[in-house]
């Protein structure tokens, strides 16, 4: 058995009114709470975690350091994420593989290999075996890094913060004295004159019994207003 007004609902072709989920959008995709920061807005990509989105843009999600492990990369991102990813941990194991590499050789009139020139020691500071003129424009003229657009971000959103530190400072009035309060310590210099133990004991004027420190600074503050008014 049922209330009537129970089975006419259940019989009614209105569509029954069902809580909203206020973490997804009507697209189904996960709210993200930028904080009306464009910067991350543009930079933000859904398809990533949180954690990998701010790894990616060189910033922290949290601000200890994280209890358990790291995230593993695949074999296929783990060379682009080995010199850029600062979260990661490196292998505390070295494995003593040597990376192969070009270097350039002096040798004597035997053959015998008597001096070793590295790319370091070369005097263009540019190592090119080869002779590639290619070569020196690629390195003047060095493609954008993942680690540098990481640090475009990270310094773009320092200037917000600044700024943003700036403007608050601006706006931000030291407090002022209400006129009942000026006329209490007008009331205590004319009574008391620099005597401030005096206005702490005067259980009259001082009900309250604000401390000497207090009343002190005050004092400072009520002069300072009147002496620049004169």
């Amino acid at each position: 058995m049922g209330r009537e007004q129970q089975k006419k609902k259940a019989r009614s072709s209105i569509s029954k009114s069902r809580p909203k989920n206020s973490k997804r959008t009507k697209t189904g995709r996960v709210k993200v709470n930028f904080g009306n920061n464009e910067l991350l807005s543009k930079n933000w990509d859904r398809k990533e975690t949180l954690s990998q989105n701010y790894a990616r843009l060189g910033l922290s999600s949290r601000l200890v350091a994280p209890s358990g492990g790291v995230e593993r990369h695949s074999q296929r991102k783990a060379k682009s994420f080995a010199d850029t990813d600062t979260l990661a941990i490196p292998s505390a194991r070295d494995t003593g593989r040597l990376k192969p590499q070009e270097v350039r050789v002096e040798r004597d009139a035997e053959g015998n290999i008597v001096k070793v020139v590295r790319p370091e020691s070369e005097e263009e500071g540019v190592f090119n075996p080869l002779n590639d003129p290619l070569n020196e424009i690629e390195a003047v003229q060095p493609a954008r890094t993942r680690s540098e657009a990481k640090v475009g971000i990270v310094e773009e959103l320092e200037r917000q913060a600044a700024k943003e530190a700036e403007q608050l400072e601006a706006k931000r009035r030291p407090r002022q004295q209400s006129s009942r309060e000026e006329e209490w310590i007008a009331k205590l210099v004319e009574k008391h004159g620099d005597d401030i133990s005096a206005m702490v004991r005067d259980k009259k004027l001082n009900p309250m019994q604000q401390t000497q420190g207090d009343i002190g600074r005050r004092v400072k503050k009520w002069r300072a207003k009147h002496q620049a008014a004169a």
